[in-house]
């Protein structure tokens, strides 16, 4: 079998699937995607496609040693996303070639199903409490919030701020149940001063975890909040390859990390990241604000590593797959069919194709400064 073709196409909302063909008929997905910049990706693959054609895909390995190695420049989001999805679609093909999932070519499942977390929100505690409440009724065992402040939190915090952003979360609390985990997102746009005010203010109501409280390069001041608390510190979003991965586990900066499959170098990146923290008695919980596909990955990997704990989703794939992920009671069920084991559905996604979606773009109410989103 050998490579003939790469074609990538844009997916509403916002996403960037990969087609992988063969002279044998076989197609492999990929979904290589960097949020906001789908067509900068898309020509990063293209340039990949010259040293692909032609070549056996079930190399998986080889092939990406030689795409990192021979780039020069390494690293870094647009690379590493693009490599990410081309390594999707050769796990894909391969499993394909072989007739079985890609988790049994990374050892066999150590589970039988996958828990999957949702997502609750709200402006006020009421209806924080009515949303949690809502997706614990759906079966979610796991769910996960924002900050959802009255306003983009400033440096150092009034006490009326870290008092709103706790009620609102102990309103979840209470929609949830004790039994239910609820993790809060500071999606890396906290101050770290107002991170540690927020962190101490939430602990009584026991977060699942705390993610990137502050900019996951900044592996210090993480591991500064992570001595200063007992709730768990996550992140690694927008870390790529297990290099990246390395000083957060070294200074222990966080416990739980959150690598993308689409981002951080693939499936067996993903592996290899799992692994080393597996050493540092770190669990694995993926990133995925992606498409189906990059759930497929995801699937694949978390169903062969032993500290995984939940893992992300916004779409189970209705609309994009043939045979989209079954939820029931908290967890979808570990899929049995060849490589990712999914199928387009083309018929569903052709009012899909094409979009323009772009990163926001926020500034502060106070003074008009730009922040993170």
């Amino acid at each position: 079998m050998r490579i003939t073709k790469l074609e990538t196409f844009l997916v509403k909302p916002r996403w960037l699937f990969l087609k992988m063909h063969t002279d044998e008929g076989l197609v492999g997905l990929g979904e290589p995607m960097l949020e906001g910049r789908a067509l900068t990706v898309a020509q990063a693959v293209a340039e990949l496609e010259p040293y692909l054609v032609g070549k056996d895909p079930t190399r998986v390995m080889h092939h990406w040693q030689a795409m990192y190695k021979h780039a020069f420049y390494r690293g870094g989001p647009i690379l590493t996303s693009a490599l990410s999805g081309v390594e999707h679609a050769l796990w894909d093909l391969t499993g394909k070639a072989l007739g079985v999932p890609v988790y049994k070519l990374l050892g066999g499942p150590l589970r039988d199903r996958i828990k999957v977390y949702g997502r609750c929100g709200g402006d006020t505690p009421e209806e924080a409490e009515a949303s949690a409440r809502e997706q614990a009724a759906k079966g979610f065992l796991a769910l996960k919030t924002g900050v959802g402040g009255p306003r983009p939190a400033r440096i150092v915090e009034s006490p009326g701020f870290v008092e709103q952003v706790a009620e609102r979360f102990a309103a979840m609390r209470r929609g949830a149940g004790p039994e239910v985990d609820i993790a809060i997102d500071f999606h890396g746009a906290v101050p770290p001063q107002t991170s540690a005010l927020l962190i101490k203010a939430l602990e009584p109501y026991q977060p699942l975890f705390i993610e990137e409280p502050v900019q996951c390069q900044n592996t210090e001041v993480l591991a500064d909040l992570a001595r200063k608390t007992h709730i768990p510190i996550a992140t690694g979003e927008r870390l790529y390859t297990k290099w990246g991965f390395r000083g957060v586990l070294e200074q222990r900066a966080a416990s739980i990390l959150q690598p993308d499959i689409a981002h951080c170098g693939g499936i067996f990146e993903g592996r290899l990241i799992a692994g080393m923290a597996e050493s540092y008695y770190a669990a694995i919980a993926p990133h995925c604000p992606l498409g189906p596909v990059a759930l497929a990955a995801c699937i694949q990997l978390v169903a062969a590593i032993p500290n995984f704990l939940a893992q992300e989703h916004v779409t189970l794939g209705e609309g994009y797959l043939k045979e989209p992920f079954r939820f029931e009671d908290g967890y979808v069920a570990l899929p049995e069919k060849p490589g990712l084991g999914i199928e387009l559905d083309e018929a569903a996604l052709a009012d899909k194709i094409g979009h323009d979606w772009r990163n926001p773009e926020r500034y502060h109410p106070d003074d008009g400064a730009a922040i993170d989103w």
